[in-house]
């Protein structure tokens, strides 16, 4: 008896370890499910492990490099695993992609960056998606990213198309080293600026100042941004990038051309800058063939192997504004943006949520030399950061030095063509100030038209 009494418990127990045995699989099986429905609905908000299919990415490689971009996408890609990513890179991307934007098959998301390329255009063209109330959502760090930037986004008639990424300011280079050597002055104001070009001209027997014709947009962006924005601030900037009727020709816009004709008169300015390129210029300038050069953030960068070991950079802000008043810069932002036509969207806002977060800024301080758009990223404890960035950045975010002004949004490739070519012209001596801004004139008549 007693022993049927014992196999009857026996028994129970193991039917027991069976029934709780089934309950736990069936609460891991739903559980399963509630986790991949968990993921599904992240990816529907633009993150998450779900994300699936091809997903294209174009980006534009010159003097930032492409370190930074290949890390961020490796770690994108180890968080998305099942996403097919195809990179579309390097320093002619944006023209041998031009051929996908017209015929409406363009990459998912794209750094907006190099020549070929205008934020502007692309909007004015319709390939861009509207990203304004998608962006409101986004945050950094529990912050929302829209006040998290150093200058907010360029924005189109209330429109937001484009998240700037890349934080870059043009300014004047010069060999840090070679001036204290020389005892030569770095430059505090236009007619400093004059007097120094003109000691060192008679010291080195060379023309100072050398630029690229090939590209004039970087003596425009570089030289003559700030000097317009010392004279008239943002209201003439944005005058002049829109092409309002005679602001090319304002009293404020000659005056800054009086000062160019000044550098040419003076033959201060190299005269076979017509027919070099953007590199060119750059290593006559590490070669001590020039003193002064205007060029962004990237140069240290693009030019690193070819820097001499005893150069060393120096950085100020283009100084073309009159005695007593501080520098001006002029941001120039490089954007992310997502082509309207995009194949995989999810994936394209995930990514560019992805990419924004300080992590990511710290790291591009220390692969390109530059800045993210992103603000309260302190460089001065990172060892892996150049001397003249943290300068630099101490400099800008000193209002008693550098005043800050910004273009509404970047000039369209068919104004800024026409004033390129008018702006050769008069750098080369053929044509004055005054002629330059009836040409100008004339350009901004034709693009409102």
């Amino acid at each position: 008896m007693k022993s049927k009494v014992m196999l009857r418990r026996f028994l129970f127990l193991v039917s027991l370890m069976l029934i709780l045995l089934i309950a736990a699989c069936s609460s891991g099986e739903e559980d399963a499910e509630e986790s991949d429905a968990g993921g599904q609905n992240d990816s529907d908000s633009g993150s998450g492990d779900s994300l699936s299919g091809d997903f294209e990415i174009q980006y534009f490689v010159g003097g930032y490099g492409d370190e930074w971009w290949k890390e961020v996408i490796g770690d994108f890609q180890e968080e998305h695993p099942d996403l097919n990513i195809i990179e579309h890179a390097g320093p002619n991307i944006n023209e041998e992609k031009r051929t996908r934007w017209v015929s409406d098959d363009p990459p998912d998301v794209v750094y907006i960056d190099g020549a070929g390329s205008s934020e502007t255009q692309m909007v004015e063209d319709g390939q861009l998606m509207d990203l304004t109330e998608w962006a409101e959502e986004l945050t950094i760090d529990d912050e929302p990213l829209m006040d998290s930037f150093i200058v907010e986004p360029n924005g189109y008639d209330g429109s937001l198309y484009s998240l700037p990424l890349v934080f870059d300011t043009w300014g004047t280079w010069y060999d840090k080293a070679l001036f204290d050597e020389k005892g030569w002055e770095v430059p505090t104001d236009f007619d400093h600026f004059m007097e120094v070009m003109g000691a060192i001209q008679k010291e080195e027997d060379i023309q100072p100042f050398v630029t690229t014709g090939m590209y004039p947009y970087y003596f425009l962006r570089g030289a003559l941004n700030p000097a317009f924005g010392s004279v008239g601030g943002d209201e003439l900037l944005e005058a002049l990038v829109s092409g309002e009727e005679g602001a090319w020709s304002s009293d404020e816009t000659l005056s800054v051309m009086k000062k160019v004709e000044a550098m040419v008169d003076a033959g201060y300015l190299d005269n076979g800058f017509a027919a070099l390129n953007h590199t060119q210029p750059q290593m006559n300038f590490l070669l001590h063939k020039n003193a002064f050069i205007p060029v962004g953030f990237w140069l240290p960068n693009e030019m690193e192997n070819d820097t001499p070991e005893d150069f060393e950079y120096g950085f100020v802000p283009s100084p073309f504004q009159e005695e007593g008043e501080p520098y001006v810069i002029v941001p120039d932002l490089r954007p992310l943006a997502i082509a309207e036509n995009a194949e995989n969207p999810e994936a394209a806002k995930a990514f560019v949520e992805f990419v924004f977060n300080r992590e990511y800024a710290q790291l591009f301080s220390e692969y390109t030399g530059a800045m993210m758009n992103v603000a309260d990223v302190d460089l001065t404890e990172n060892e892996n950061v150049s001397e003249y960035l943290q300068t630099a950045n101490e400099m800008i975010n000193d209002p008693d030095q550098v005043n800050i002004h910004r273009l509404p949004y970047p000039m369209s490739s068919d104004l800024e063509e026409p004033i390129s070519d008018a702006l050769v012209a008069l750098m080369s001596g053929e044509i004055t100030a005054e002629e330059f801004t009836e040409r100008a004139e004339e350009a901004a008549a034709d693009y409102r038209n």
